[in-house]
């Protein structure tokens, strides 16, 4: 995976009101979920922010990235929880990022890259991509920026299910039955064979 390195600020007022004063500062609040758990044992989110021109390149990418996020000084390496955007401007609103190290496996959705010319679009068929990323589990260390599947053998009219991939050191966490692509017959492609046929 990726990284990323940004610089972050804790908080000590929170709350909506000072959310506020945060985002008109050009500032976005975040909170970080660790190891470290709280006395109802739920997991205990630090509090902090980051300048929105600096979170802005790690959000706004196809790229899934690690975030090795300095705060007050201290190295935090974290990945994406959960983005909160505006319902109408899209502007981010708030972060939650998730703490993770080397050996913890995490599961993250990665995006999918389709390698070779498939042999039913040599056909005149048009190959469709159903979904842009796969979820897999592993350490972090291990999971690659993007998950190669070659379609070149992929005949008209078929699919690639999830269940059919494998790629080294990754449990995918995807369903089985998810469709990836698929080679759709065209126009084109259906005169051909009615006149192959005639």
């Amino acid at each position: 995976m990726r990284e990323i390195a940004l610089n972050g600020q804790k908080r000590t007022d929170t709350g909506k009101k000072a959310s506020k004063l945060l985002r008109k500062e050009g500032l976005v609040p975040c909170n970080l979920y660790g190891e470290k758990k709280g006395e109802n044992g739920l997991p205990e989110a630090l509090a902090f922010a980051i300048p929105m021109s600096e979170l802005r390149k790690a959000i706004y990418t196809p790229h899934v990235y690690v975030m090795n996020i300095t705060i007050d000084g201290k190295l935090h390496v974290a990945i994406v929880k959960e983005l909160q955007f505006h319902p109408t401007t899209d502007a981010l609103l708030h972060a939650d990022f998730y703490e993770v190290n080397e050996t913890k496996p995490i599961t993250v959705g990665i995006p999918v890259k389709l390698n070779g010319l498939a042999q039913g679009v040599r056909d005149g068929g048009r190959i469709n991509l159903s979904i842009r990323k796969i979820n897999v589990t592993a350490p972090y260390k291990n999971i690659p920026e993007v998950l190669d599947i070659d379609v070149t053998n992929l005949q008209l009219g078929k699919s690639i299910k999830v269940g059919e991939l494998s790629f080294e050191g990754l449990d995918i966490a995807t369903s089985p039955e998810v469709v990836v692509c698929s080679v759709k017959a065209t126009r084109a492609s259906r005169s051909a064979a009615a006149a192959e046929e005639a």
